[in-house]
């Protein structure tokens, strides 16, 4: 399929014997799924370097060609990474930037982009089931946290960020000289404090549980009354002069990946934009901003423009959120199906010339990637694919407790059968499968979760199931 023109730790040789024993499998009716599914571990373990530079710990890159980690989408890089059935290439790539910088303490660069890393350590220890490790970074997390309020926080407790150090330069409503109020950061830090707080109580640290538990509800209370925008029923870019920004982009729908709205409050709105042809909804994806508005695509096409194209970064981002407000929030504005054709979208993005690919970002009518050939881009690692399969589509949703939670995303009428397997969790080998008729796998009709080959639950349609692990 390729050159080979970069080779880190596992060569493309070596490839296959390296995810068989690495990841777990997937396996359903549409083979486009299933292609993509295991490519884009095969392109994740493309970024998997180990070396003097590192400090001899494994860690994950962004760019190919760059062999030192940018840390843009090391939040991506844990949602995806922590279904590594071996925690030892996760464990090093958090120790390089948690520790790996000047007198052991953080990278110098971690903060050059807004980051969700409490956050996603946590979320990574419900799926191993390891709070040991994540209690042993808390006072790392703690003072990364600190760090944060430092640099960007502003006296009245809101976060600001030039929209280039989110990761999203050249945007409808951003700047690199302003000190805006934008949904990423705010909801990112929001994340981060309800992390700390769940790690301290692992800890034993209750007064430090209050202390960021208050913190995330202040963080809550000021998103909601100061970003959301009640007459364009969406969250927003506000101005260091305190109006809004004139649009709708995909930075809107960031506070639910962390939960960070309200229930039947209202804020359920926004999400009708998502499936609205004037507002995200692009033949070939979830655009970055509102396909009405007169800044659409208008900053060219090549300087990574985040003013409407489509980006996997988001996509990812926009899918997880999507997938709480489909559990966690009564809404008829959106449905499962809504979800589904999304996720059917983003496989079929994943082209070029008709073989597999996964580059920065694309059209959102032609799905023509916007860097074309340029290797800066070529296996972008920006973004999450088999996370969104695994939590998503499958519903697998990680707890920190014993009980294994299974919610399928995928409407029902849509595929006979699915089964994911050999999935580490919590120390346990796990199986999910889904049988409409029984006669696929022959072992009854429905869904069905085993631990170390144990029914632990079952249901005979999809929905949502819980067993307790043995």
């Amino acid at each position: 399929m390729e050159n080979e023109p970069v080779i880190n730790l596992v060569s493309n040789a070596e490839a296959g014997a390296w995810l068989r024993t690495a990841i777990p499998l997937f396996e359903c009716p549409d083979a486009a799924v299933e292609e993509i599914y295991y490519f884009r571990w095969w392109a994740f373990r493309k970024h998997l370097r180990r070396g003097p530079d590192t400090g001899e710990r494994y860690v994950f890159t962004e760019f190919i060609t760059r062999p030192k980690p940018v840390s843009s989408g090391l939040g991506h890089h844990l949602a995806e990474g922590r279904w590594l059935r071996d925690s030892k290439y996760l464990d090093d790539t958090v120790l390089y930037w948690m520790r790996g910088g000047p007198a052991g303490r953080s990278q110098t660069h971690l903060h050059k982009y807004s980051q969700w890393l409490a956050h996603a350590v946590y979320a990574r220890s419900c799926v191993t089931g390891d709070e040991c490790f994540a209690v042993g970074l808390l006072d790392d997390l703690v003072a990364d946290y600190q760090n944060w309020t430092q640099e960007k926080q502003r006296p009245d407790g809101l976060f600001w960020q030039y929209d280039v150090w989110d990761a999203m330069e050249e945007s409808i409503s951003g700047s690199r000289t302003k000190k805006n109020i934008r949904p990423t950061i705010n909801s990112y830090m929001f994340g981060n404090a309800q992390a700390i707080a769940a790690i301290a109580r692992w800890a034993g640290r209750n007064d430090l549980a209050t202390e960021f538990t208050e913190k995330a509800e202040r963080l809550q209370k000021l998103t909601l009354a100061t970003l959301w925008d009640a007459k364009a029923q969406f969250f927003k870019v506000r101005y260091e002069d305190g109006s809004f920004s004139d649009a709708r982009e995909a930075i809107g729908f960031i506070p639910w990946y962390f939960g960070l709205p309200r229930p039947q409050k209202g804020y359920e709105a926004a999400w009708a934009q998502l499936i609205d042809p004037q507002g995200f909804h692009g033949a070939m994806g979830l655009t970055t901003a509102e396909r009405r508005h007169a800044g659409f695509r208008t900053h060219g096409t090549g300087k990574c423009e985040w003013d409407g194209p489509v980006w996997p970064f988001a996509t990812s981002q926009t899918l997880v959120a999507l997938g709480n407000v489909l559990r966690d929030y009564p809404t008829d504005v959106i449905a499962r199906r809504d979800y589904f054709e999304a996720f059917q979208t983003y496989v079929r993005s994943h082209r070029y010339d008709g073989l597999p690919y996964i580059g920065e970002y694309h059209d959102e009518t032609t799905g023509a990637w916007l860097k074309g050939r340029d290797e800066r881009s070529r296996y972008y690692n920006h973004s999450t694919f088999a996370d969104l399969v695994i939590t998503g589509v499958v519903g697998l949703r990680p707890r920190s407790d014993d009980w294994v939670e299974v919610h399928p995303l995928l409407p029902e009428g849509q595929w006979n059968w699915f089964k994911l397997d050999r999935v580490r969790y919590h120390g346990r080998e796990l199986t999910i499968l889904w049988d409409a008729d029984g006669k696929h796998f022959g072992r009854g009709v429905g869904l069905q979760v085993l631990a170390d080959g144990k029914l632990i639950a079952r249901a005979d349609r999809l929905g949502l199931i819980k067993g307790q692990l043995p």
